[in-house]
């Protein structure tokens, strides 16, 4: 009598079970909302769309999914895919990995894994999970995958292009795929947004936020309350789960700072260098030191407690150490009130140094009512060419989405103070002002590669920064 094949009866006990293959097989415990998703996929639920706050364990559920997938159906074509290879190989695939190393050796020796690839050894062309980036430059990366099983994952789903989508459809129109969407969702727009809303009766919807997650700490929750406010739409989004809301007179959006946080860009080392100075007013501010290269925010450093000597040593120490190749052409400093000392010190020190002062008018006075409201403005437009990239900073993302604009008597623009900030409990957005005031430098490269002479007057050179 032949020995029976093990590995079909793995097949048998597993392959309409994924709760128990995680528990049995990857020794872990789902929380109910992921046993639930890992049973809407073993059912055939042909469309999920599961919308979360940050940590809830969306990735991981999604590497349980894959893994059991992958080891139970055949043949089957998986796809990964992100908005930005970051946040698909560093983050998605990444996992992946590590459950695969926590498979038992026997099932581990059946499959190969590869920097962007696990294929079945026996069955390379049938069984494959893929990585691919959803760009919108590409869209056709998504198309031509067809199999007896397919299951596409798409991890921070928000901020996929819709080329991207319209190209996968073909792949996944067939009764036994299955597409996988998960992400914060910062976006309310898109076949995301649109899963949860318009399209709510075509998808199997979950939500899932923080407050109720085990994975997240009390702790977590109450410093995001605290850094943005309850009322906020980063609350709702990386707390709640929730879609933004629409009338949050924010001047920047959550999907756009997240954009750029996330975003494969690169810069030529010959790309001239900008700094930028918020001067801390208040014991509790923060001095602030930035640094733009073109449309890359580098890094952005900050310090307290130091006093307008010591503020200056620090920034003239950083700026001699460097050649003068990464020297920057020029740091733009706020000179209201203490700043105008930083400013004077700078100059006797012989740095290229320039004063500004956001409460003058701007160079489209009709349209704001100072120029750091326009310097704001500026930014969101910075952010929008979508060619730009800000440095992962926790803080810095929530500066920016922090302050609010209304309208003057005349109806120009305004932003609301740091004082009025204060008052809704937000701190000073010192790391955001810094960053922008790199967008007041006259000799810099503008957006969309135009260049304007540092002999201009500021005014002239805000307007072409676009």
């Amino acid at each position: 009598m032949s020995k029976a094949n093990p590995f079909l009866s793995f097949l048998k006990k597993y392959r309409n079970d994924p709760v128990k293959f995680v528990e049995e097989v990857l020794k872990v415990k789902p929380d109910p909302w992921q046993a639930e998703l890992l049973d809407e996929v073993a059912r055939g639920t042909r469309k999920i769309s599961v919308r979360s706050g940050h940590g809830t364990g969306k990735s991981t559920v999604a590497s349980w999914t894959i893994v059991w997938y992958f080891l139970t159906k055949h043949p089957c074509k998986i796809v990964l895919t992100a908005p930005t290879s970051s946040q698909l190989f560093d983050a998605l695939f990444s996992e992946v990995k590590s459950w695969i190393k926590k498979l038992p050796e026997a099932l581990q020796q059946l499959l190969e894994v590869t920097s962007d690839r696990v294929v079945l050894v026996s069955a390379p062309q049938d069984a494959f999970v893929s990585c691919r980036t959803a760009r919108a430059e590409v869209p056709e990366a998504l198309a031509g995958v067809h199999s007896d099983h397919v299951l596409l994952v798409v991890d921070e789903a928000s901020g996929v292009p819709e080329k991207v989508f319209e190209a996968a459809a073909g792949s996944m129109s067939s009764d036994s795929a299955c597409t996988l969407l998960l992400g914060n969702p910062v976006r309310t727009s898109g076949t995301f947004y649109e899963s949860h809303h318009r399209l709510k009766t075509e998808w199997h919807t979950m939500h899932v936020s923080c407050v109720d997650s085990p994975r997240v700490s009390k702790e977590f929750i109450k410093e995001m309350s605290i850094r943005y406010g309850e009322d906020s739409s980063a609350f709702f989004v990386r707390v709640l789960g929730e879609f933004p809301k629409t009338d949050d007179e924010t001047i920047i959006s959550l999907a756009l700072v997240e954009d750029a946080l996330n975003r494969d860009v690169e810069m030529s080392e010959f790309t001239p260098k900008i700094w930028g100075v918020d001067v801390a007013r208040f014991g509790t501010d923060a001095s602030v030191l930035a640094e733009r290269q073109g449309t890359i925010v580098n890094w952005v450093e900050s310090w307290k407690g130091k006093d307008l000597m010591q503020l200056t040593g620090l920034i003239h120490s950083k700026y001699s150490e460097l050649p003068p190749s990464q020297q920057p052409v020029e740091i733009t400093v706020d000179s209201i009130g203490l700043g105008s000392g930083v400013v004077d010190r700078l100059k006797e020190l012989g740095l290229p140094v320039r004063g500004i002062n956001v409460a003058e008018s701007p160079s489209m006075r009709n349209q704001y009512v100072n120029l750091r409201a326009e310097l704001w403005f500026r930014m969101k437009e910075f952010l929008e060419a979508r060619d730009c990239k800000l440095p992962k900073d926790d803080q810095l993302f929530s500066e920016l989405v922090a302050p609010r604009y209304s309208f003057s008597s005349t109806g120009k623009l305004k932003v609301e103070s740091k004082q009025e900030m204060k008052k809704r409990g937000l701190p000073s957005p010192d790391k955001a002002d810094a960053v922008i005031l790199t967008l007041a430098s006259q000799p810099t490269i503008a957006m969309f590669g135009k260049k304007y002479s540092s002999k201009q007057k500021l005014t002239r050179g805000i307007r072409s920064i676009v």
